[in-house]
């Protein structure tokens, strides 16, 4: 090899390890960097001067890892909305055993009607029944208005999800411009790279998405149903937040929006064969669509159970046709939220200008019966114990009102258990993909100081022959 030769080989190799010293550097300096995939230094052999050629800055990452690990994320959003939503739903419903809620509450007012019945006479019982039926009536008021507010809060976690979405779409489109422009294989084209792929995956998180790459490094962004969302440039998901969320509003009876790109309805749970199918976005419509309105359906169940109940003329013979028991409707005209307008009948309100005694004597009295006559406090202790049937809003079955209540209970356990088990399943899937990409294309950092002490050595052998190269030229000089 002539002194040139080695000389231009040298200064090559100096110019490649410190281009891989930079790289390296990069790695363990981002190694807790979200979203920074592991670079590498490509170099080639020069035919001519023997030296080495940097051909580009590579990122080490598997395709198939990232888009298994973005689906699987897609499934674990939407089971953690529809988990820490029956968490939520299950609490405030409450359980058979153990603290407040409907259950407790029917099954206090029971108890009370019990106790009344042995003591008619007494005037704090009747006060403790009236006050236990209150308490019933106002637990099912909150609970439906708490389905309302979380309606609400869905639609709206909708809204804000689509303009985040569309946001992250301009975005995408804005780093695709900026991708065309870098330096191909350079350490900057590396990094829009990389911002690119954490938009893509905050993207995931709501619905499912895939990324096909052009030759020009540009990505298209699609749905699994092959929607596209960027396609030369970003496409504009279109969804109308709703100004109010009364049961009676559905996005079958078009109140409520669903999604559409293009004119394409990508609703998630829609018919069409571009339905969303996972993601946040798939939980939030779940929650406004489907199980909070049956959930509000189940609560109108249980208030007219229990109005029902006490409309017959064997809990109360004093009633005529069609007057109201001790439970009723502020406004029956209105149709569903029953749950959430039932109250306890003025006529025994004292606060409302009614009169206590009419608890023991019926709604229909006009003047106080005997004191220690205890039929009708029987007859409702009867009528709350007795076995009705339904089969309605998920419910089938006979029940008595406790019955019916703790089943109730019951279904919003079952939802809440179902749904932290998926989350489950889904958190060990996503961490096992996760683990296996870090592993792929994350930064170890003993990996990379193994590779800079061969970088070292690699630079150290360049230097000594730069030396013994000059040293050379320098006798030649001296001849």
């Amino acid at each position: 090899m002539s002194i040139s030769a080695a000389m231009n080989s040298a200064l090559s190799g100096l110019t490649a390890t410190s281009a891989r010293a930079e790289i390296t550097a990069s790695n363990i300096a981002n190694v807790n960097t979200p979203g920074y995939v592991r670079r590498s230094v490509n170099l080639s052999e020069v035919a001519n001067s023997g030296g080495v050629a940097i051909d580009s800055i590579s990122r080490n990452r598997d395709t198939v890892l990232i888009e298994s690990r973005r689906e699987v994320s897609s499934n674990l959003y939407q089971s953690e909305v529809l988990s820490e939503a029956w968490k939520t739903l299950s609490f405030e419903i409450g359980d058979t055993s153990d603290g407040p809620g409907l259950f407790q509450s029917v099954s206090d007012f029971e108890n009370a009607i019990a106790v009344a019945a042995q003591t008619p006479e007494s005037g704090t019982d009747a006060s403790n029944l009236l006050e236990a039926a209150k308490t019933v009536t106002r637990e099912l008021n909150t609970l439906s208005n708490s389905v309302r507010v979380q309606r609400a809060e869905a639609d709206s976690n909708i809204a804000n999800a689509i303009e985040f979405i569309n946001q992250s779409l301009v975005d995408i489109d804005a780093l695709n411009l900026k991708i065309q422009t870098a330096i191909d294989g350079s350490n900057h084209m590396a990094g829009l790279l990389d911002q690119r792929e954490m938009v893509i995956d905050q993207i995931a998180e709501y619905l499912p998405v895939r990324a096909i790459e052009r030759d020009d490094f540009t990505v298209d962004v699609l749905t699994p149903e092959g929607v596209f969302l960027v396609a030369g440039e970003p496409r504009t998901i279109e969804f109308q937040l709703a100004d109010s969320h009364t049961p009676d509003q559905t996005l079958a009876g078009g109140q409520l929006s669903g999604l559409t790109v293009s004119g394409i309805d990508i609703t998630p749970g829609a018919t069409s064969y571009a339905a969303v199918s996972s993601g946040r976005l798939a939980g939030y419509f779940q929650l406004r669509d489907v199980d909070l309105p049956e959930l509000s359906n189940q609560l109108d169940t249980i208030a007219n159970d229990l109005i029902t109940r006490f409309t017959t003329d064997v809990a109360d013979p004093t009633l005529n046709p069609g007057d109201p028991g001790l439970f009723v409707d502020s406004d029956a005209a209105a149709g569903a939220g029953v749950a959430s307008r039932i109250g306890v009948n003025s006529l025994v309100d004292p606060d409302q200008g009614g009169e206590l005694w009419r608890l023991r004597d019926g709604m229909g009295a006009t003047s106080e019966g005997a004191v220690g006559n205890a039929t009708l406090l029987t007859a409702m202790l009867d009528a709350m114990q007795s076995s009705k049937a339904v089969d309605e809003n998920g419910i089938q079955g006979r029940f008595t009102a406790s019955d019916l209540s703790a089943h109730l209970s019951s279904l919003g356990g079952q939802q809440r258990v179902t749904h932290e088990a998926n989350l489950g399943a889904s958190r060990t899937e996503f961490l096992l993909l996760q683990e296996a990409e870090a592993e792929y294309s994350g930064v170890d950092i003993d990996t990379e100081m193994q590779r800079l002490l061969l970088i070292e050595q690699a630079y150290s052998a360049n230097a000594r022959v730069i030396d013994v190269t000059n040293q050379l030229i320098r006798k030649l000089m001296e001849i």
